[in-house]
C-alpha cells in the first residue's frame, strides 16, 4: 500500500512532482525517509523516460515534472534527457541510492538523502 503523507491526492502528487525536479536538478537532495523511498520509483521512472529519448518519452516526462516556470522547466527537461540518462546506458535500473541519516532534530522524522548513483 503506497503512502498517503496525510495529504490529498493531488497534493501527494504535487510533492512528488517537485522532489523529483529537484533531485534531477540538483542530483542530491535531503528529505525524510519515507519520501525518500516514494521518490525512487518515480525518480526511476523518468530516469528510464529520459534513456528512451524519443518524443513520446520526451512529452510523457514534460507531463509529470512541473512546467509552472517555462525556463526552469526546460532545464528539467534537457538535464534529464541530456545529461542524466546518458550516464545510464549501460545500466538496468537503480538509478538512485537512498542514505539514512537519523532522526531530525525538531520532530525527530527519520531523515534521509536520496542522490544519482
Amino acid at each position: 500500500m503506497a503512502r498517503k503523507f496525510g495529504r490529498a491526492t493531488d497534493k501527494r502528487m504535487a510533492m512528488l512532482r517537485n522532489l523529483t525536479s529537484d533531485l534531477i536538478i540538483h542530483e542530491r537532495i535531503q528529505t525524510t525517509e519515507a519520501k525518500a523511498k516514494d521518490l525512487k520509483s518515480t525518480a526511476d521512472k523518468m530516469i528510464t523516460l529520459g534513456k528512451r529519448g524519443d518524443l513520446h518519452a520526451r512529452r510523457q516526462a514534460a507531463s509529470f515534472l512541473y512546467d509552472q516556470q517555462a525556463d526552469e522547466d526546460k532545464k528539467v527537461i534537457q538535464k534529464l534527457f541530456d545529461d542524466v540518462a546518458g550516464r545510464y546506458d549501460e545500466r538496468q535500473g537503480g538509478y538512485t541510492r537512498v542514505l539514512k541519516l537519523g532522526p531530525r532534530k525538531g520532530d525527530g522524522a527519520n531523515m534521509a538523502i536520496i542522490e544519482l548513483v
